[in-house]
């Protein structure tokens, strides 16, 4: 059984993941229309990654008794000025998310709920991983600078993002 506080919590992390779906769903349609298929794709592939988090989160508390929560979804930006920007923009909103998981895994541990804390390691490892991609393509975005040849190859690599189920959910499929 869920605390009070621990379901508050999780509930308002799945707004933030809705938000995170939203925002990365903002910037795909974004560089869609710049002409960059590929770097469209890579966020497209975010926004579903951060549907299945929402999921796994509201499935979590489902199966706890918990009563899950929808609220409304803030607006998020809408054009970025540069790849290098959305990817700047990218990393400084996981760093947050980071934060967020963090806290609900330091509430977990503050009311010794054991089986959030176990849930949530999965979410810590998810974040390093998350961070540590949008570093690398800040730090390629930073090296390839204007040159049209080297966007146009960041663009094609990323084209080829496929999308995996979270391994969460993954779990659960029948």
């Amino acid at each position: 059984m869920l605390s009070k506080r621990m379901q508050e919590a999780l509930n308002a992390q799945v707004n933030a993941e809705f938000w995170s779906a939203y925002l990365y769903l903002s910037m795909s349609m974004h560089f869609e229309s710049e002409g960059y298929k590929g770097i469209a794709n890579w966020f497209a592939i975010q926004f579903k990654e951060e549907q299945d988090h929402a999921t796994i989160f509201m499935n979590y508390i489902n199966s706890m008794d918990g009563k899950v929560t929808l609220a409304p979804i803030d607006k998020v930006d809408t054009s970025w000025n540069s790849i290098l920007h959305a990817y700047e923009e990218t990393l400084r909103h996981e760093k947050v998310v980071t934060g967020l998981i963090n806290n609900l895994y330091s509430i977990a541990v503050e009311e010794n709920d054991y089986a959030t804390q176990s849930m949530l390691k999965w979410f810590i490892d998810e974040q390093i991983e998350e961070e540590e991609t949008a570093r690398d393509y800040i730090d390629a975005l930073k090296k390839i600078g204007d040159h049209g040849y080297g966007l146009y190859m960041f663009d094609k690599e990323l084209a080829a993002r496929v999308y995996t189920t979270p391994a969460p959910l993954a779990n659960t499929a029948e």
